[in-house]
């Protein structure tokens, strides 16, 4: 899985879309402090440079150091390559550790973690109280009445073949998951 992605990084990049302001402004609204944020399966950064407006330090991992190698650069975004070998006590120390976190970021890439795992951590780095995890996926998206029943057609024949976890984020209206500690 980590290298998944490393041959197509570049493009990748020039693929994703950005979020709006907008969104990270009512994140931001919704914690108490905004002094550290995690965002999780960074990729190339698009959304910790969101997130880093409003926040005074972002810890941004993945486990692609090919994607890091493309991140964003920004003074207050510490970029942070998390092997799949990496402890939970190494993960948690290396974030900030316990009660530390103020807001937690997933863009698009809740479908590759051990969801038992991953909000176990969560549970322990997010401040308490006032932290918030916010969890969100693409949406689907209509082109014309042509395209639309062709490419529902492709997803639910290749749907199957995927990995299960992408279920997390089928491709239905983007109902981001907002958790406040």
């Amino acid at each position: 899985m980590a290298r998944l992605f490393d041959k197509q990084a570049k493009l990748y990049l020039d693929a994703r879309p950005t979020y709006t302001r907008e969104w990270y402004s009512m994140l931001a609204s919704l914690t108490t402090h905004h002094l550290l944020a995690w965002d999780v399966g960074t990729g190339n950064g698009q959304a910790a440079l969101g997130v880093v407006e409003h926040y005074e330090q972002v810890i941004a991992t993945d486990v692609s150091e090919e994607q890091l190698k493309h991140a964003m650069p920004h003074p207050r975004i510490r970029y942070h390559h998390t092997p799949l070998s990496i402890s939970e006590e190494e993960l948690v120390t290396l974030i900030g550790g316990e009660n530390s976190v103020d807001l937690v970021t997933v863009a698009q890439a809740v479908h590759w973690y051990d969801l038992p795992k991953f909000y176990s951590i969560v549970t322990r780095i997010l401040r308490k109280p006032g932290g918030i995890i916010a969890v969100w996926c693409y949406k689907s998206f209509a082109v014309s009445p042509e395209f639309d029943p062709v490419m529902k057609q492709f997803y639910d024949t290749t749907l199957p073949y995927w990995k299960m976890l992408r279920n997390h984020c089928n491709p239905s209206p983007m109902i981001p998951l907002l958790c406040i500690s």
